[in-house]
């Protein structure tokens, strides 16, 4: 299964405000420089973080990026169940329907590895994913110098 780069960019965001500092507020664009990510995409994830609860943002002055406490306690499966989305892994029902949808095993065992392939990230939380090394990697990541 591939994830898609939304859910990807997303998950970097999540890394990078689990290891920032409890006074560190991030921007957005300081996060995208930092992972190397468009602006653009790296705002619609944290908008859509912030809408699951995952990340509190704040503007204006004195605001920023924070993982939230419901952040900090899910699960990398829980997070990627609700970015993907994705209700098969085909799509049996496009336009035109596949002709075989009806008797299809198929189907029913690709949604079955889709389950175990959630699962097995339910097992990993998202403090798991910054311990050492990735923690120091991500710390030690700066945004761009502005070039005047």
């Amino acid at each position: 299964m591939r994830l898609t780069a939304f859910t990807d960019i997303s998950l970097r965001i999540v890394m990078r405000l689990a290891v920032a500092r409890s006074d560190e507020l991030l921007t957005t664009r300081a996060v995208a420089g930092m992972l190397a990510t468009p602006y653009t995409h790296t705002a619609k994830a944290v908008a859509k973080l912030s809408e699951l609860g995952v990340v509190e943002a704040r503007r204006g002055r004195g605001g920023g990026l924070q993982l939230s406490a419901k952040g900090r306690g899910s699960t990398v499966g829980a997070i990627v169940r609700a970015l993907e989305q994705t209700a098969d892994v085909v799509g049996c029902d496009d336009a035109p329907p596949c002709p075989l949808r009806a008797a299809c095993r198929l189907r029913t065992a690709l949604r079955r590895a889709q389950e175990s392939f959630y699962a097995s990230l339910d097992e990993v939380s998202v403090a798991s994913l910054v311990d050492a090394p990735t923690g120091p990697v991500l710390l030690s990541l700066a945004p761009p110098a502005h070039s005047s």
